[in-house]
């Protein structure tokens, strides 16, 4: 389909015709202009341009005109309309940045790194994943933070989520406040689009809310929560004694975590290694999408850059015209 955002200006087409029609020159003005432009009024063009020279360049100027008004008038080619995937589904993430996540207890492609590092690959990508979804983040220690807000723009979220750094928000560990500032960003969605996925691998130590208060809350508000406890439960450490194993997650508070999922009609899952961890994004991924209304955006083409160039070009032509006449 071919339109012309500013059609209007079309009418501007005949205006040099009809100023010439409307104003004659007068022999005065002939007399001055003929200094300017000799090509016009020359043998008595102004009268008749009929076999004169100067009425290939008449033509051609407002050829010129002409293209430069389809230019300005801005040329379109709108396509079929596209239906756009959206599936309706609003994601708030919620990461543990307390100090504990800098436990280097995790394998990601055959180096040891700390939680923080494999939660960012692994929900990472799961970010990535996502399309059609809205994203927003929330990262949490002894307060909790908006870091986005729910949005279509995944890889700005992914970004803000690399970003991130432990102990950015507090040493310690306030998921009731957490869950409270999701149900806040979250209370103006339909309750069937509420869905937060909460990671941690501690126990709450801070906060003004405790967490199974808070999904009393986010129940009551149609949030669901899905949890993530995160941490191995088996580590070597070496000292000055030799190698001991210890459980690096002792102080993950696994009941709590799962209360607060089955209060909100969510899953607890615990990942103990990034195989889980992928495999728990994995699952996530296969949360039900929820309808909206169908949206649809039609493709466009911008075309002045078509007749803008050909009147540039023209333009250039005449003047090269000009000269070898002026010259001849």
């Amino acid at each position: 389909m071919f339109l012309f955002e500013w059609g209007l200006l079309v009418l501007l087409s005949p205006l040099p015709v009809v100023i010439r029609v409307l104003m004659p020159v007068s022999p005065v003005a002939t007399g001055k202009t003929l200094q300017l432009f000799p090509e016009f009024f020359s043998d008595r063009a102004l009268i008749s341009l009929v076999g004169s020279p100067a009425r290939s360049f008449w033509w051609g100027y407002l050829l010129v005109w002409f293209l430069l008004i389809v230019a300005a008038a801005r040329p379109v080619w709108q396509g079929e309309p596209i239906e756009q995937g959206v599936s309706g589904r609003d994601l708030m993430m919620a990461v543990d940045l307390s100090g504990s996540m800098e436990v280097a207890d995790f394998m990601l492609k055959g180096h040891k790194v700390d939680r923080l590092t494999a939660t960012k690959a692994v929900a990472g990508e799961f970010i990535e994943r996502r399309m059609g979804d809205r994203v927003g983040l929330i990262l949490f220690g002894e307060k909790a933070y908006l870091q986005a807000p729910l949005t279509f723009d995944r890889k700005t979220v992914r970004t803000l989520l690399d970003e991130s750094v432990i102990g950015l928000a507090g040493d310690k560990t306030a998921i009731g406040d957490a869950i409270g500032l999701a149900v806040k960003r979250l209370k103006d969605n339909p309750k069937d689009q509420r869905v937060l996925i909460l990671l941690s691998d501690g126990a709450n130590t801070a906060g003004s809310i405790a967490p199974l208060q808070a999904a009393e809350l986010a129940a009551k508000a149609g949030l669901r929560i899905y949890t993530i406890g995160i941490g191995a439960e088996e580590m070597t450490i070496r000292d000055l004694l030799g190698s001991r194993t210890v459980n690096p997650s002792q102080d993950l508070d696994e009941p709590t975590m799962r209360g607060i999922a089955e209060k909100t009609g969510g899953r607890y899952f615990r990942a103990r290694d990034v195989r889980e961890l992928e495999g728990i994004y994995r699952l996530l991924d296969e949360l039900e999408p929820i309808e909206r209304d169908k949206r649809y955006y039609r493709p466009r083409t911008e075309l002045y850059p078509w007749p803008l160039g050909a009147a540039l070009l023209l333009s250039g032509l005449i003047y090269l015209a000009r000269r070898h006449q002026a010259s001849a």
